[in-house]
């Protein structure tokens, strides 16, 4: 995957990468064409045109593959788009997404997108940078304005956001040695911690799972090309998956993601409704608005 110093500064040269830091990026000449061509494209459609569907759609039948991020002994900014999970195919159309709208079409553009949105604060500085926790990753592209997480009011009873999470994430402070990155690296770990420590104990609201059945009408506040984060009951986490909502010709809401059951990006047939309800640990969802311009 990765390629020569040499080799790759003349590719980010072609490619419009006018940066300093190649040294931290993995990736192949096939996804640094992919971006471009895919960029090219977005700039073409029309006004108003949906680009999350759009990209979320030309992404389609990519393989799910996991852990595609863990590929070096240090951190560098992956690009991959021949293999995805479900969080950087939500990241990859994001980023392609709120690039085409701040106007770039070249790879610099991207990468520089795509850093922002998968790191803390925006700045990779190694691995522990990294928002691994959704919840994480909401918080901090929610402060740098790439998103925004829509809520109902108190007026209504914060419907259909009626549901309540309090956030209680330990997971990979207590099972270090499932992530190679941290295992043995004990100042990394406490890192891990202080970050998870900062989110715990915060409540926030999501759409209960019995709800997802209702009309468009009704949860008017999921539009298509929402970032759907699933909130999950197991012990340690916050989310379990994620998607991009998309409306159905048969009147339900439906998901679009790299599904590890079908092993690849799909846009689910059954109605995320059903899919929900298939497991007692999906609880519902929380709903975030990509940046409009």
């Amino acid at each position: 995957m990765k390629r020569s110093l040499l080799y790759l500064a003349c590719c980010l040269l072609l490619l419009g990468w006018s940066g300093t830091e190649a040294h931290a990026l993995t990736y192949t000449t096939q996804d640094s064409l992919r971006v471009v061509e895919l960029l090219r494209d977005g700039a073409r459609q029309p006004k108003g045109a949906n680009l999350m569907l759009y990209y979320g759609h030309r992404l389609l039948d990519v393989p799910y593959v996991g852990k595609t991020l863990e590929v070096n002994p240090v951190e560098e900014l992956v690009v991959n788009l021949r293999e995805l999970d479900c969080t950087t195919f939500v990241e990859t159309v994001l980023a392609l997404t709120l690039t085409t709208r701040e106007g770039g079409q070249k790879w610099d553009d991207y990468c520089q997108t795509l850093t922002r949105i998968r790191y803390r604060s925006g700045q990779m500085q190694g691995y522990v940078s990294r928002n691994h926790y959704f919840s994480q990753w909401i918080e901090s592209n929610v402060g740098l304005g790439l998103v925004s997480e829509r809520k109902a009011t108190p007026a209504g009873n914060y419907f259909p956001f009626t549901a309540v999470q309090r956030i209680d994430v330990h997971y990979m402070s207590q099972h270090p040695d499932l992530y190679p990155m941290l295992k043995d690296k004990p100042d990394d770990i406490a890192r891990i911690r202080r970050y998870e420590e900062e989110i715990n104990g915060t409540s926030v609201r999501y759409i209960p799972s019995r709800l997802l059945g209702r009309d468009r009408k009704t949860l008017r506040y999921v539009q298509d090309g929402d970032i759907l984060a699933l909130v999950t009951s197991r012990d340690g986490l916050d989310i379990s998956h994620v998607g991009i909502a998309e409306w159905g010709t048969d009147g339900k809401l439906h998901l679009l993601n790299a599904s590890s059951i079908q092993k690849k990006v799909v846009l689910d047939s059954i109605p995320l409704y059903d899919y929900m309800m298939k497991y007692d640990h999906r609880l519902g969802i929380r709903v975030l608005e990509p940046k409009k311009s």
